[in-house]
């Protein structure tokens, strides 16, 4: 912490350091082919890092391993961003894995994700989830999946669809639309929803699209915003938000000037 909080204090010369911008942990996925690579690589699509950039965050690639507990990382970080990937094993819910099922290269990247993300809650530090995030979320709060929607005309694979946004959520508001169509590009979903958590949107068929949790501090939903967010500013606003409230959090924690975005 001490190394991060000195970009903030004043030098010697007395003259103000400039303000420290937002730093967004985005947790990376362990996998075993990544274009360029000879061996493993830690990837995140190139769409979610520039969406936080462009909301005035500097994303930070979380790898699986690290010489550091958890809640250290995430004291050292302003917000974070679990994104899409692989399917979550089912033995993460009490489920048998559906022949469909295509869980993550790397065993233990079920564990490294909802690790942070558990911390993240605890310590109050705001998180945006994305698809495979999003259902990681309602996983470790208790909930279960629905392993496969079907092959046959499901509307939510490699698609774009409608969402209606439920009146009163912090995704409402967010996004200041009652609906709104989304890029989609999941084959599982949300059964059972966790008691704790707070359903913000769901699509003409019923699967739910958006979760949050209580203190208004974790806005998952299950489309990928990053898709068209360089297009659209309702999606954009989702990133907008994160780096916005990781922003305050930072102000709050330590009083220190922050940098605000210019771009």
């Amino acid at each position: 912490m001490e190394a991060l909080d000195a970009a903030t204090r004043l030098p010697a010369s007395g003259m103000m350091a400039t303000p420290r911008t937002p730093l967004i942990g985005v947790t990376g996925m362990w996998s075993n082919r990544v274009h360029g690579l000879r061996f493993d690589g830690n990837a995140v699509a190139v769409q979610v890092l520039k969406s936080v950039v462009s909301a005035g965050g500097e994303p930070l690639i979380l790898f699986a391993e690290s010489a550091l507990l958890a809640p250290d990382r995430v004291r050292m970080l302003d917000g974070i961003l679990i994104p899409g990937g692989a399917d979550l094993r089912p033995q993460t819910y009490g489920a048998t894995a559906h022949p469909e099922t295509v869980p993550a290269d790397y065993e233990g990247q079920d564990a490294f994700e909802a690790e942070i993300l558990r911390v993240a809650i605890e310590e109050g530090v705001p998180v945006l989830a994305i698809c495979r995030g999003f259902q990681l979320f309602n996983v470790i709060s208790g909930g279960t999946l629905n392993q496969h929607l079907g092959d046959d005309d499901n509307p939510h694979r490699n698609s774009v669809h409608g969402v209606e946004l439920i009146a009163g959520t912090v995704l409402h508001r967010v996004l200041g639309v009652d609906r709104i169509d989304v890029s989609s590009y999941h084959h599982q979903a949300v059964d059972q929803v966790a008691d704790d958590l707070i359903v913000s949107a769901r699509a003409s068929d019923g699967v739910v699209e958006g979760l949050e949790h209580p203190t208004g501090e974790v806005v998952a939903v299950q489309w990928h915003p990053e898709d068209t967010a360089a297009q659209e500013p309702h999606q954009q606003a989702l990133f907008d938000w994160l780096v916005g409230r990781a922003r305050e959090r930072r102000r709050t924690r330590t009083g220190a000037p922050v940098a605000v975005n210019s771009r």
